[in-house]
């Protein structure tokens, strides 16, 4: 009998065939993608961090799992806290990040690199509460161990003030009821000789996005579940045997949005709203500057004046256009050094938005939060609050659906938008999209990597073409309103 482990009970909590797939054909399961990778990176450091809260602990090494066994049953009796206990109650095989010692009792501390309790986080600990107690250990309360927010670096870190221990104990035994009955039901599914039918649905994307984007491979692009903001709506219209956005009865509610996707499917065209194009874009004060930044961010913060997963901004690609018709001049930076990249970045910022004309952004509240966190810091504070206040969110229009084509599915990213409206995109470029460029950056500037150089190329193509992006963008609106 294949054991029931904690990662694979979270599993089967989401799907079924999720974890049938995970025992029995996981060549069916991507690989993890850069960001996930980087996120289990960060994850390890969190809870080597956590440890320096223990020190009399001790590593419970997990090269072999009959030696892991064995060590953890043994150094019960020194009285001293575990990192890694494994422990096995009927075909159920659990680790606990940190066993506590309390009498003769222990708490379970679970360490996590996000910053706040949540629901996935009470079950996780959960399930290893009913293995411990299982196996014969008295568990006394269950904690949860988070990043505190509220932490900013000064110096060496204090791991004391990085962390924030949360008493779970009581959400632990409401998540309980029932645990037995379903791991009961996770075995059967395990030990099944095919994978369970489960249909597609909001448990695909909660807690986490399933890997086996297969199960989405029957439905054309344009389903319901690309509704904007479709929710509850598009599982109800899906159940119903409703597949397509351009099936959707007309007597069938949507929201106005909602409804100009429809039409767009029904008939092949593209919205424009003139209207609210024309206002926007004759709100526009020239010189524009099209401004994009790239940023990375850590658990565990790197410098001084930072808190947990606060983003660090690396690079920007600006493209700056005088007056209406005048060629773009194009502007870029690309930190290079092995530190601290804000200071440097805020500076060569500073030295090429000039005074008047308002800054061309996509998604504004993002752009603003960064440099008014850089700023504040720096004692920029009052250029970045005037450069704020210029600044002009291009997402707006695509948002409010004043412009809308099928090919964006329901969404008003840049990614979408672009080859919707301007027939580009970002294919063929060494990197094309965010999360990439966040994770090779960090990848190649803070640890040895024998393809920095390549990569230092590749970065600012891929952010020059944000900022381009946007200046081809708001050339063809103008076009559509012609």
């Amino acid at each position: 009998m294949k054991l029931l482990t904690k990662s694979k009970y979270l599993a089967g909590l989401q799907c079924p065939k999720y974890l049938w797939v995970q025992y029995h054909d996981r060549d069916r399961i991507p690989e993890p993608g850069a960001m996930a990778k980087h996120l289990f990176k960060e994850g390890d450091k969190v809870g080597e961090m956590a440890k320096k809260l223990y020190p009399e602990g001790i590593d419970i090494s997990f090269d072999s799992f009959k030696e892991n066994l064995t060590k953890s049953k043994e150094l019960l009796k020194e009285g001293k806290p575990l990192f890694e206990p494994g422990y096995i109650h009927e075909n159920c095989f659990s680790r606990a990040d940190v066993l506590v010692p309390v009498g003769d009792e222990w708490d379970i501390v679970e360490v996590k690199s996000g910053t706040k309790v949540k629901d996935v986080n009470v079950h996780d600990v959960s399930f290893q509460k009913y293995v411990y107690e299982g196996a014969g250990l008295k568990i006394r309360n269950c904690y949860l161990m988070h990043l505190n927010t509220e932490y900013v670096r000064d110096g060496d870190l204090d791991v004391e003030k990085l962390f924030k221990l949360r008493d779970i104990t009581e959400k632990v035994e409401e998540f309980s009821k029932g645990l037995e009955d379903r791991i009961e039901v996770m075995l059967d599914v395990i030990s099944a000789d095919k994978d369970p039918r489960q249909d597609i649905g909001a448990h695909c994307k909660s807690p986490y996005a399933c890997p086996l984007t297969e199960c989405w491979d029957h439905l054309e692009d344009n389903h319901v579940f690309k509704l904007y903001m479709g929710g509850a709506k598009s599982q109800s219209l899906y159940e119903s045997g409703v597949h397509a956005i351009k099936d959707i009865p007309d007597a069938f509610k949507l929201t106005d949005k909602q409804d100009i996707q429809r039409e767009c499917e029904k008939t092949g065209k593209e919205f424009v709203s003139k209207g609210d194009l024309k206002h926007f874009l004759k709100d526009l004060n020239y010189p524009l500057y099209y401004l994009d930044f790239e940023t990375f961010n850590t658990a565990v913060p790197m410098f001084d004046g930072l808190s947990p997963h606060q983003q660090v901004p690396f690079q920007y690609s600006l493209h700056v256009v005088k007056e209406e018709g005048s060629k773009p001049e194009h502007y870029e930076f690309l930190y290079r050094g092995s530190s601290d990249p804000r200071k440097e970045f805020l500076d060569s910022l500073k030295g090429v938005i000039g005074s008047s004309g308002d800054i061309v952004v996509y998604h504004a509240p993002f752009e603003k939060s960064i440099l008014k966190k850089v700023g504040n810091y720096f004692g920029e504070e009052e250029w970045v609050s005037e450069v704020n206040s210029r600044i002009v969110d291009l997402l707006i229009p695509f948002r409010n659906f004043h412009y809308y084509n099928s090919k964006q599915q329901g969404s008003a990213s840049i990614k979408k938008v672009l080859p919707a409206l301007v027939g580009k995109d970002y294919s063929g470029l060494g990197i094309q999209e965010g999360a990439a460029a966040n994770t090779e950056f960090m990848r190649v500037t803070y640890s040895e990597s024998e393809d920095k150089e390549k990569v230092y190329a590749d970065l600012p193509e891929y952010c020059e073409l944000d900022t381009k992006a946007m200046v081809w963008i708001v050339d063809k609106l103008r076009e559509k309103v012609v």
